[in-house]
């Protein structure tokens, strides 16, 4: 029996699922259940708009930040902060420890550090010309939540 090896930039829906499912039923044999459970913050103006958001999840006693975005007319009101705040506070709720996210945008950096964000890791030109940083933040004492 020989494997095919197929490259595409238009995976099926059903192919991504199997990939995760086959990923986390590894990763839960290998450190245990994730307990991957979404989390958003949204801002909304009084038509019901969102004007800003963050959208993540908490896995491992963790909390992963994947995009955090404010609309440009709201920027420098300190919402991005309040929105971490709330997520954080989720998290922590769901027995998280930690927090993570990246960048490569130079003031969200600057945000994220006056959050209590600390820089672990970096890669340069990504994209080019910048610097994606990753950053964590402890949310408790207790490694166990």
């Amino acid at each position: 029996m020989t494997n095919s090896l197929e490259v595409t930039q238009t995976p099926g829906a059903d192919d991504l699922a199997h990939l995760g499912a086959q990923l986390s039923a590894f990763n839960d044999g290998d450190v245990g259940p994730a307990g991957r459970v979404a989390l958003c913050v949204l801002v909304r103006d009084e038509a019901g708009v969102i004007v800003a958001g963050i959208s993540g999840y908490t896995a491992w006693g963790w909390l992963y930040i994947q995009w955090l975005w404010v609309d440009e007319a709201l920027r420098g009101q300190k919402i991005a902060g309040r929105m971490l705040d709330a997520a954080e506070t989720e998290a922590v709720q769901r027995g998280c420890h930690g927090s993570y996210i990246d960048t490569f945008n130079h003031l969200a950096l600057k945000v994220y550090q006056r959050q209590g964000y600390h820089p672990f890791g970096a890669l340069e030109n990504f994209p080019l010309g910048r610097t994606r940083t990753f950053l964590s933040k402890k949310l408790t004492d207790s490694a166990a939540g």
